[in-house]
């Protein structure tokens, strides 16, 4: 079935390849966006190296907006797109996909959900036909929804439930998130899925899934006015659905407190932990924030040439694995994460220990120009390779304007990176990543139970 959750791995894939030079965007450097008369907003990136076209639509709705009681519905809503129309049966979009060798799918997360193609550019029309038709257009019956309710139940004992890893995260966001919403798990909890009826999502359809709260990515072999056309004969003939207040969702508080999470499983063979810190967004952060969290966990443990490899895996051979990332690409705060795992006879306590033990180092003493200047080297290099292919470059723009930036923060992100200075970060390290205002989740075999 369609994929649910852009888990963290995804996310950070996502994050990391936030921005790019307006040179990467396109054969000319040229992106262009507009807005059709019924408020959907159309982002066009041209590259015409290949002759295929990734066609995305975003909805700004995900599982943080969800009413009270209902988690899970976003998710479920994502599942129930796929369901027959006024003018198409059940199964017949993916039909027609797969009948021209292209390829779709769907995912949901925290603050948006989102449905591709990638398709031959002569059928670029018909893929927009076919969202158009189901961003209003779906037949909702109780059979409709009794059977795919089933289906995502399944889903989450097989993805979550049955897996201790799994089950451990969702504990340690419902620890480290106090009143945000980003505490409650995309795939929903068990008990509120069950409740979920017909009611509810005709409800979550009427509100949510209209022209105005969308955008439309396309990239690939296309031009602009192209697209313009193809977009204004479909998707706008969908009526502009009522104007949605501002995504204000509760704030969270002040952290004081160093929380931990311990699940014990028999099914695990190798223990580990992560320790986790409320940090700012892309969105929410002050000027030069995000972007020097970016580089701070691009330093401590972005890779092989990080701080926390170099040291825990090379040098002191204790770690299996380690390192850092943040996921700025949120509406709302984000979160900070630093991982480790032991490797041999290492103890899972001395490992935790060298980790904080560079961060402390960084607080204090900050990082170098050196190690500063090959970071920024090593972080814009990545975006650049993400040129290469299409749904990527459609995922750091639909991603950053589902999270509230726009088109300019995409291709200024580069420069904005260049200006980060040494101080700055270590002026983040230091004011966020305390350990007394930390969330730790530790995963450990059974017979390390009460140790």
């Amino acid at each position: 079935m369609k994929p649910s959750e852009w888990l963290r791995g995804t996310l950070l894939t996502t994050t990391l390849a936030l921005a790019t030079t307006p040179a990467l965007a396109a054969d000319d450097g040229t992106v262009t966006n507009f807005l059709l008369d019924n408020g959907m907003e159309v982002v066009v990136i041209p590259d015409h190296r290949a002759p295929i076209v990734t066609h995305m639509v975003w909805y700004k709705i995900g599982s943080a907006d969800e009413p009270p009681g209902k988690s899970g519905i976003a998710h479920f809503f994502e599942h129930l797109m796929f369901k027959a129309t006024t003018n198409h049966a059940a199964g017949e979009f993916d039909r027609a996909v797969s009948a021209i060798g292209g390829s779709n799918n769907a995912f949901t997360s925290y603050d948006y959900t989102a449905f591709h193609e990638t398709v031959a550019p002569s059928a670029l029309g018909e893929m927009m036909s076919f969202e158009a038709d189901r961003m209003r257009n779906l037949i909702l019956t109780d059979d409709v929804i009794n059977t795919e309710r089933d289906v995502i139940l399944e889903e989450r004992r097989s993805r979550i439930d049955s897996n201790p890893q799994a089950v451990l995260e969702e504990e340690v966001d419902a620890t480290l998130w106090q009143n945000q919403p980003y505490r409650i798990p995309v795939i929903g909890w068990m008990q509120e899925m069950e409740q979920l009826n017909r009611t509810d999502a005709k409800a979550f359809y009427d509100k949510y899934y209209t022209p105005n709260n969308a955008v439309l990515i396309v990239a690939g072999d296309v031009t602009p006015e192209t697209v313009k056309a193809l977009a204004e004969k479909t998707y706008g003939k969908v009526a502009r659905g009522p104007d949605l207040p501002p995504r204000i969702r509760p704030i969270e508080p002040e952290q004081n407190t160093r929380r931990t999470v311990t699940l014990t499983d028999a099914r695990v063979s190798v223990p580990a932990f992560t320790t986790q810190w409320v940090v700012p967004s892309y969105h929410t952060a002050k000027p030069g924030e995000a972007e020097a969290l970016d580089l701070l966990a691009e330093i401590l443990g972005g890779g092989n040439r990080s701080r926390l490899y170099q040291q825990l895996v090379v040098s002191q051979g204790i770690a299996a694995a380690t390192g850092a990332y943040f996921q700025g690409a949120m509406l709302d705060a984000t979160n900070f994460t630093v991982y480790g795992a032991p490797r041999g006879d290492a103890r899972l306590a001395d490992v935790e220990a060298a980790v904080h033990a560079e961060i402390a180092r960084i607080a204090s003493g900050g990082v170098t120009e050196d190690e500063l200047e090959k970071a920024k080297d090593r972080y814009i290099r990545s975006m650049i390779f993400a040129r290469d292919k299409q749904d990527d470059m459609a995922n750091m723009y639909g991603a950053t304007l589902a999270t509230g930036g726009n088109v300019r923060d995409v291709q200024e992100w580069p420069d904005r990176i260049r200006k980060v200075t040494a101080d700055e970060v270590k002026a983040v390290a230091a004011k966020y990543l305390k350990l007394d205002h930390s969330t730790t989740g530790y995963l450990l075999p059974q017979t390390q139970a009460g140790n």
